[in-house]
């Protein structure tokens, strides 16, 4: 009953009418201004290629205006667009928000959360919280995105994630975030390093081969900080993936930090593990709108994941694995 009550709210909003204008026009424009790309833009709106084309060519011969310049590689907003696209972010919000107050009113719990999670968590979080968060939330579809601090927050902002696990502190006064757990930081050496025979490994004693991700990573700043390290870095390496590093100090290319949640796949690589003298680590936050009307889910996904991970930083300072 709520799926066909939500439905026909959907055919109302597509065909309520400002001089030709649909909502899901609106839509249309801004999947294609945030992917820059119309196949991309298409597959996330769930049409064919052709029909946002054609639609798209429709609404600028309507409103007169070219809103996005195209070539074979690329789909450019134009100016016009630049000037409109805050207006329809802040219109597609609003209907949006209408559908997620009707799924609210009938169950809170129950409904699509899309999360997004940043890559040096999504691989061994996951697995953990996936099936605690089945048990708990039946009704609720728990859809992860995973991507980089900076593009998961525009995400967020630009209502394309419901919620995100990020492990750096929010600066925008439209977010509001939850500290669920902290994640010790752990050095990880390749067996033969001198200071693999050490049973607790200084921070700073690792900067001069640390290995890090590249630009973009929260772990990468993270990292640097806890060494203290303030010029540039020796050696070519930027990966840009944890267990591309993890590989890159098996094979003695050098240290890195990893997050505790990770210490699984680096035993498994063959790389030695010590905890730090200063317990060097980072906080992993749940993040939503503030305005969001689903925060009933968010809060409760929030409470779910924190249950899992109580007691993990006692844990893993002790050499224990979730």
């Amino acid at each position: 009953m709520l799926t066909n009550a939500i439905g026909r709210i959907y055919d109302c909003l597509d065909r309520i009418m400002v001089d030709h204008l649909t909502f899901r026009d609106l839509r249309y424009v801004l999947a294609v201004a945030e992917h820059r790309h119309v196949g991309r833009a298409a597959a996330a709106c769930g049409v064919s290629q052709p029909t946002l084309s054609v639609q798209l060519r429709k609404l600028e011969e309507q409103l007169g205006l070219v809103l996005f310049e195209r070539s074979s590689r690329s789909v450019v907003p134009t100016p016009a667009c630049d000037r409109l696209i805050g207006h329809v972010r802040a219109a597609v919000a609003e209907a949006e928000a209408i559908l997620e107050i009707a799924r609210s009113l009938r169950d809170p719990l129950a409904g699509r959360l899309r999360l997004g999670i940043i890559p040096t968590l999504a691989p061994y979080l996951l697995p953990l919280v996936f099936a605690p968060l089945r048990e708990a939330l039946p009704a609720l579809e728990i859809e992860p995105w995973e991507d980089q601090t900076a593009a998961l927050t525009e995400r967020l902002r630009a209502h394309a994630l419901e919620a995100a696990l990020l492990a750096t502190e929010v600066e925008h006064a439209d977010l509001e975030s939850r500290a669920l757990f902290d994640e010790p930081f752990l050095a990880a050496l390749p067996p033969d390093h001198p200071l693999a025979s050490r049973p607790v490994v200084a921070e700073s004693e690792l900067a001069p081969d640390i290995l890090v991700l590249s630009d973009g990573h929260c772990l990468r700043d993270q990292a640097l900080a806890a060494c203290g390290h303030e010029g540039g870095i020796g050696g070519a390496l930027r990966a840009a993936s944890l267990p591309t590093l993890l590989n890159m100090v098996a094979a003695g290319y050098g240290t890195t930090l990893i997050p505790a949640l990770a210490a699984g796949a680096a035993q498994d690589a063959g790389i030695v593990l010590r905890p730090l003298a200063r317990r060097a680590g980072r906080t992993v936050r749940l993040v939503w709108r503030a305005r969001y009307p689903g925060r009933a889910a968010v809060e409760a996904v929030g409470r779910v994941i924190a249950g899992r991970l109580a007691g993990f930083a006692e844990r893993a300072a002790a050499g224990a694995v979730v």
